[in-house]
């Protein structure tokens, strides 16, 4: 098993669980597809709470899933789950501790609310590989604006919890010790509420992201199987990546 699920109505609590990095892989995508859609169908759940097991959150989708024979199965895996995340009716909680990385980071993105803890790693380090994040490309735009999506995307560099907080991508950064508490803090709050209200509150705050978000997943797919991983560039990136040295461009 890749993750645990613990039900105690009105709340799910999703663990990822695959070793030290949470590293999310097709197994994985497959059980978080089977228990969303369990926690989808059950009128008695209303809040959905996403963290790691261990020290890290998720190091994001592993690394040889990104090949050329098979990207399109791994696109096609993961983000059926982002898609089923954004169209669920339940509120979707994160709490980051370590590494919240790649695929990692997209997951917590598309979640309503976030905390952190204030030294958690996160990033969108794809563009390191030769390659790029579609989700994050489809979506992170609007959650903290062009001009730094672009950066965090474009240079694939780090940032830690605090500033994953100035940046909105996260409601709250706090001491490690404190994720837990602040997060029960917030589910306390949102699940006193009419879960028929939150469902409609929720489909309603993001009726006009929802309409983007879909087109532009399937823009960033189709340039991603398209064009990008044809490219001798993603191909040497993710080689480069297996061999453990650094990858030689050539812009092709």
């Amino acid at each position: 098993m890749r993750i645990d699920l613990n039900i105690v109505a009105p709340v799910a609590r999703i663990t990822l669980a695959h070793g030290n990095q949470n590293v999310i892989d097709f197994a994985m995508m497959d059980e978080l597809t089977r228990v969303l859609g369990e926690v989808a169908e059950r009128d008695d759940i209303s809040v959905i709470v996403f963290s790691g097991a261990g020290a890290n959150f998720s190091a994001g989708v592993d690394v040889p899933s990104h090949t050329h024979d098979k990207a399109e199965a791994m696109l096609s895996k993961f983000h059926g789950v982002i898609r089923q995340l954004a169209a669920m009716k339940k509120i979707a909680i994160a709490a980051v501790r370590g590494n919240c990385l790649g695929g990692g980071a997209e997951l917590a993105m598309v979640c309503d609310m976030v905390v952190t803890s204030k030294n958690a790693t996160w990033g969108f380090p794809e563009i390191k590989l030769g390659c790029f994040p579609p989700v994050a490309c489809a979506a992170l735009s609007a959650v903290i604006g062009q001009k730094r999506a672009a950066e965090l995307i474009l240079t694939g560099r780090t940032f830690d919890g605090t500033q994953a907080a100035e940046y909105d991508l996260a409601n709250y950064a706090v001491v490690e010790a404190a994720v837990e508490s602040r997060t029960e803090a917030i589910v306390n709050e949102v699940q006193a509420h009419s879960p028929v209200a939150l469902a409609h509150a929720k489909r309603a705050l993001y009726s006009w992201d929802s309409i983007h978000f879909d087109k532009g997943l399937a823009r960033a797919e189709e340039i991603y199987l398209k064009q990008l991983i044809q490219s001798q560039d993603a191909q040497e990136g993710i080689q480069a990546w297996v061999e453990k040295r650094k990858p030689e461009w050539k812009g092709k």
